[in-house]
């Protein structure tokens, strides 16, 4: 299925649109958009997730890298709507706890 990632600007925070299967071949190109996006995006980054079909360990690996960086630049990092397997990954590794996460439009 491969990975779309398109990037927004909305009210001073910079969004991340993920489409796809977030798995290792993919993932380092989540990689590359997060960590590029994140010195542009002081009030904010946002990865709106509803789109993910599939997210493995290393989907999950790079959403933490890009939650440390996120803090490194004092921004806030934001899942967005994140579909039930995407969901369903973070409540097993209890990442569910540590993300601010926002549910619903």
């Amino acid at each position: 299925m491969g990975l779309q990632i398109d990037q927004s600007q909305y009210d001073g925070t910079t969004i991340l649109t993920v489409r796809g299967e977030v798995d290792l071949s993919t993932s380092p190109d989540l990689r590359t958009a997060i960590m590029s996006a994140v010195p542009g995006a002081p009030d904010g980054l946002e990865l709106d997730l509803a789109g993910v079909a599939y997210m493995d360990s290393s989907g999950v690996a790079t959403l933490v890298e890009g939650f440390r960086r996120a803090r490194e630049h004092g921004t806030r990092f934001i899942l967005a709507q994140p579909s039930p397997p995407v969901m369903k990954v973070l409540e097993l590794t209890r990442l569910d706890t540590i993300f601010e996460i926002r549910r619903g439009p």
